[in-house]
C-alpha cells in the first residue's frame, strides 16, 4: 500500500484495506456509518443553519436555509469536517426536495450519501491497489479524480436504488436534487451535481477583481442533451401557458409530474421517461486566487446572478453570516422580481478557502 499518498492513508487505515482483501463485503459500509455517527457526536457534522470552524482547521463554512411560501422547508444541508477520518478533508452538500414527500427524500439522501460515498471510495481504492500496474504517484491528479468520479457514480446509483425500495418514504412523485463537494485542503475539490442547484467559485482575476466561475450545470429539461434524452425515452418537455420559460418534464400521456429539472433522486414515476440520477462529476484545483465557493439551491439563483452572489458574500464582514446574508438578499429579490409568485425555499453554503479574513473593499 506504499503507493497511496497521505490523502488516502487515513481512510485506508480506518477500513483496514490490505492487498488481497475482498472489498465487496459489508465491513466498509458499517465502518463508514460508524464514522458518520462519531463525527456527528463530536460536532464535526453540521446539519442546520449556522457555521462550522474546527480548531486548527483551514476550513470555514457558513450555512443558512430559509423556508419559502410553499409549506415545509424541503431544502437541507450538511457540512462534515474531517470526512473519512481525514484531518484535511471536508464534505458538504445541499439538497432541494420536491413533491409531497420531498423533505423526507432530501433528508434521506443527505443521511445516506456521505457514508455510501466513503464506502465506495474505500472499495475503489482497494480494487485499484490489486492492480499491479496501478501507481497513484505516477499521475496523482488523474488517478485521484478517476477514483472520486467512479465512487460518486457508484454512490448515486446505490442511493437511488435504495431510495426506491425504502418503504417509509413514498418517492414515486417526490424527489430531490443533490449538489455535493469533497474538499482536500490546499489541493483540490471534487463536485457532484444532480439537478438544478449550483456551485459558483469566487476567484481573483489578473486585474485584482473578484470574479465568478460557475462550476456546475443547471440541469434543466430544455438543455439540448437533456431534452434529447427525455424525448428519446418518450417523455415530454414543454412549458405551461402560465409559466412561459419554465420547461418541465411530463409523462407521455399525462399532465404529470411537471418536473423543472432533468436529473434527480427519486421521482420514479418518470424514471423510465428520461429523468436520471447520474451526476456530473468535476474537479477544481485550488489556487491562491480562489477565495470561496457558494453552493445554493435554485431559490437563490432564480433571483440572484453569479456576480451578485459573490459580491454579497465577499462584502459580508463576518464570514459566519455570509450564507445568511446571501439568503436574505435573495428573499428581498424574490419580493421585487417575483411578485405574485410563492417564494421558493432558499438555502446556501459558503465554503471559504482561507482562514484569514478576505481583503476585499
Amino acid at each position: 500500500m506504499s503507493q497511496f499518498s497521505s490523502m488516502f492513508n487515513g481512510l485506508a487505515r480506518s477500513f483496514s484495506i490490505r492487498r488481497g482483501k475482498n472489498p465487496g463485503n459489508g465491513d466498509g459500509r458499517e465502518a463508514a456509518e460508524a464514522m458518520a455517527k462519531d463525527a456527528k457526536k463530536n460536532d464535526l457534522i453540521l446539519r442546520s443553519s449556522g457555521f462550522v470552524n474546527i480548531d486548527g482547521s483551514n476550513n470555514f463554512a457558513s450555512v443558512f436555509s430559509k423556508r419559502g411560501r410553499k409549506g415545509v422547508n424541503q431544502d437541507c444541508t450538511i457540512v462534515w469536517e474531517e470526512f473519512g477520518c481525514q484531518a484535511d478533508m471536508l464534505f458538504c452538500g445541499i439538497f432541494d426536495g420536491h413533491g409531497p414527500w420531498g423533505h423526507f427524500v432530501a433528508k434521506k439522501v443527505r443521511e445516506s450519501m456521505p457514508s455510501s460515498l466513503l464506502c465506495n471510495w474505500q472499495e475503489t481504492l482497494a480494487q485499484a491497489s490489486l492492480d499491479p500496474d496501478f501507481d497513484l504517484e505516477s499521475d496523482k491528479k488523474h488517478h485521484r479524480f478517476h477514483i472520486w468520479k467512479h465512487s460518486y457514480l457508484q454512490t448515486c446509483a446505490i442511493v437511488d436504488r435504495e431510495l426506491e425500495h425504502c418503504r417509509k418514504i413514498d418517492s414515486l412523485y417526490s424527489g430531490t436534487t443533490a449538489l455535493t463537494i469533497v474538499r482536500q485542503v490546499t489541493e483540490a475539490f471534487n463536485s457532484s451535481n444532480i439537478g438544478d442547484s449550483r456551485a459558483v467559485l469566487a476567484t481573483t482575476s489578473d486585474d485584482g477583481n473578484l470574479v465568478p466561475i460557475q462550476l456546475t450545470v443547471d440541469f434543466k429539461p430544455n438543455l439540448p442533451q437533456e431534452a434529447e434524452r427525455i424525448t428519446q425515452c418518450k417523455g415530454r418537455v414543454f412549458c405551461l401557458h402560465d409559466e412561459p420559460g419554465v420547461h418541465r418534464v411530463w409523462l407521455p400521456d399525462e399532465e404529470s409530474p411537471g418536473l423543472a429539472m432533468s436529473r434527480a433522486f427519486g421521482d420514479y414515476c418518470i424514471k423510465d421517461y428520461g429523468l436520471i440520477s447520474v451526476p456530473e462529476v468535476t474537479q477544481r484545483h485550488i489556487t491562491s486566487r480562489d477565495q470561496f465557493v457558494v453552493l445554493a439551491t435554485d431559490g437563490v439563483w432564480d433571483v440572484i446572478s453569479n456576480e451578485e452572489a459573490i459580491r454579497i458574500v465577499s462584502s459580508t464582514p463576518d464570514k459566519a453570516k455570509a450564507a445568511r446574508h446571501l439568503v436574505e438578499s435573495a428573499t428581498r429579490a424574490w419580493k421585487k422580481k417575483r411578485k405574485g409568485i410563492a417564494m421558493d425555499d432558499i438555502s446556501a453554503i459558503c465554503l471559504f478557502f482561507h482562514s484569514t479574513p478576505l481583503s476585499i473593499t
